[in-house]
C-alpha cells in the first residue's frame, strides 16, 4: 500500500503541475493564434487525438495489466511479442493513413502537411505505448510522471521559443503548434524508450520463460478491444452531444444561437471549472489498473476491498470540499470566464454531475483490473443513451431547457455510477456499505 500512495504521489503531483503549464500553454495559443487561429487548433485536436487512440490501442493498459498479473519470467518473451506485433500494426496502420487523410474532409483548411503530422503521431505512440505499459505494469510510476510532466513542458517551451523567434500567418501558426504537439510526443518517446532498452537488457541476461504469440495476442486483445471501444464510444458520444442538446434547446423555444451560446457555457466554463480536480481521479485510474490486476490474480480479497474503501475515501475528502467551493463561489469564478448568470448556475447544477465523475474514474480501472472491461463498456453504452434521453425530453420542455439538458446528464452520472459501483461490490465480495460478504470461490 506505501508503494501504491508514493507512486500516486507523483502521479498527482506530476498532474498537478502538467495542469497550471497546460493553463500558460492555453494562454500563449490564445495570444499568438487569436480566437479564429485558436478555433482552428481546438478543432483538429479531437481529430488527432482520435489517431492517437488508434495508434496506441489502448496497448498501455493492457501490457500494464499483463505484467502485473504474470510472473516476471515471463515478461521478456511477452515484450518480445508485442515488439513484432506493434511493428506489424504500424505497418498496416501507416499506409491506410496515408491512403485516407487525404479524404478526410477536416484536414483541407490547414497546412498541407497537417496529414503528415498525423501520420508521423502513428509510430511514435505505438511504440510508446509499450514502454508505458511495462512501466504501469511494473509500477514505477515515477518514469509514467516524468513523462506526463515533460510533455507539457516541452511543448511549452517550444511553443514560447518559436513564436518568439519567427512570426507566422494564422494557418501556418496553428501547424507550428501542431508540430510542437508531436515535438513533444517525439521527446517522451525517446525517454521511454532510453529507459525501457535499459530494463529491457537487463530482463534478456535473466532467466525467462517462452509464452506463445496466441497466448500473448489473447491476453492484450482481451484488454486493448473493449477497452479501445469504450474510448472511441466516448469520442463518438462526445461529438453528438452538442448537436443533441442544441436540437432540444431549439425544440424548447431557443434560437440557434442562444443555443449554442449556452451549449458554450457548459461545455467550455461549467465543465471546465467542475472537472479541473479531475486530474486526480485519473492519477487514480493510471495507479489502480496494475494494482488491481495483480492483487485479483492473486485472489487477495483483503487487499481490494481495503483499496476500494481507501479510495473512496480519499476521493471523498478531496471530491466534497472542490465541489462545495465550485458551488458557493460559482459566480467569481465563471465571470472570468464569461459575462453570464447563467454559466455560475451551471456549475451550481452539475454538482452531482462533477462529484460522481470523480468516483468513476477509479472505479472504472477497478472494472478493468478485475478483468470486467466489457461489463464497464455495456455500462457506459446504457447511461450514455439513457442520459441523452433524458436530455432531449427535458431539454425541449419550455419549463426546463437548458435545467432539463443538465437533469439529463446528473442522471446518466448517477446511473453510470451505480452499475459500475453494483458490480465491483458483487464482484469483490463487499455489501453496499463496503462490507466483506464472500470470498473467492
Amino acid at each position: 500500500m506505501n508503494k501504491f500512495f508514493k507512486g500516486l504521489t507523483l502521479l498527482v503531483l506530476a498532474a498537478f503541475a502538467g495542469e497550471c503549464i497546460e493553463f500558460l500553454l492555453n494562454m500563449v495559443l490564445a495570444r499568438e493564434l487569436g480566437e479564429h487561429g485558436l478555433g482552428m487548433y481546438m478543432s483538429i485536436l479531437p481529430t488527432i487525438f482520435l489517431i492517437v487512440l488508434l495508434a496506441s490501442f489502448e496497448m498501455p493498459v493492457s501490457i500494464s495489466k499483463f505484467i502485473a498479473e504474470k510472473d516476471q519470467r515471463y515478461h521478456y518473451s511477452m515484450l518480445n511479442h508485442v515488439i513484432r506485433l506493434t511493428v506489424i500494426f504500424s505497418m498496416i496502420l501507416i499506409p491506410i493513413a496515408v491512403i485516407t487523410l487525404p479524404f478526410i474532409t477536416v484536414f483541407n483548411e490547414y497546412h498541407p502537411l497537417m496529414r503528415w503530422m498525423a501520420i508521423i503521431l502513428i509510430p511514435i505512440v505505438s511504440f510508446s505505448s509499450i514502454a508505458r505499459g511495462f512501466f504501469m505494469g511494473r509500477e514505477q510510476m515515477g518514469k509514467i510522471a516524468t513523462a506526463n510532466f515533460l510533455r507539457k513542458l516541452i511543448q511549452l517551451s517550444l511553443l514560447v521559443a518559436l513564436y518568439h523567434f519567427f512570426q507566422f500567418d494564422t494557418g501556418t501558426a496553428v501547424f507550428i503548434a501542431i508540430c510542437t504537439f508531436v515535438g513533444s510526443e517525439l521527446a517522451i518517446f525517446a525517454y521511454f524508450i532510453h529507459m525501457f532498452v535499459i530494463q529491457y537488457q537487463k530482463m534478456k541476461k535473466a532467466p525467462y520463460e517462452s509464452l506463445s504469440g496466441m497466448t500473448v495476442w489473447r491476453n492484450l486483445m482481451g484488454v486493448s478491444i473493449p477497452t479501445t471501444g469504450l474510448r472511441i464510444f466516448h469520442a463518438l458520444s462526445h461529438a453528438i452531444q452538442p448537436f443533441l442538446i442544441k436540437a432540444a434547446l431549439l425544440k424548447s423555444g431557443i434560437s440557434a444561437d442562444i443555443a449554442t451560446e449556452h451549449f458554450g457555457m457548459i461545455a467550455g466554463v461549467a465543465m471546465t471549472i467542475g472537472l479541473f480536480p479531475a486530474f486526480i481521479a485519473h492519477s487514480f485510474m493510471v495507479m489502480l489498473i496494475p494494482t488491481v490486476s495483480k492483487a485479483f490474480a492473486e485472489h487477495e480479497l483483503d487487499r481490494l476491498q481495503k483499496l476500494l474503501q481507501q479510495v473512496f475515501f480519499i476521493t471523498f475528502i478531496y471530491g466534497v470540499p472542490a465541489v462545495t467551493f465550485f458551488y458557493f463561489f460559482a459566480e467569481p469564478l465563471t465571470s472570468r470566464f464569461f459575462h453570464s448568470t447563467d454559466a455560475a448556475i451551471y456549475v451550481q447544477l452539475l454538482w452531482p454531475f462533477f462529484l460522481l465523475h470523480f468516483f468513476i474514474m477509479p472505479m472504472q480501472a477497478f472494472l478493468i483490473g478485475l478483468g470486467l472491461m466489457k461489463d464497464a463498456f455495456y455500462h457506459s453504452v446504457w447511461s450514455t443513451i439513457i442520459s441523452f434521453v433524458g436530455m432531449y425530453v427535458f431539454g425541449s420542455m419550455d419549463s426546463l431547457q437548458m435545467g432539463g439538458v443538465i437533469m439529463g446528464i446528473n442522471l446518466g452520472a448517477v446511473l453510470l455510477t451505480m452499475m459500475h459501483y453494483l458490480t465491483i461490490c458483487k464482484k469483490i465480495g463487499v455489501s453496499l456499505i463496503l462490507v466483506p460478504i464472500k470470498r473467492f470461490n
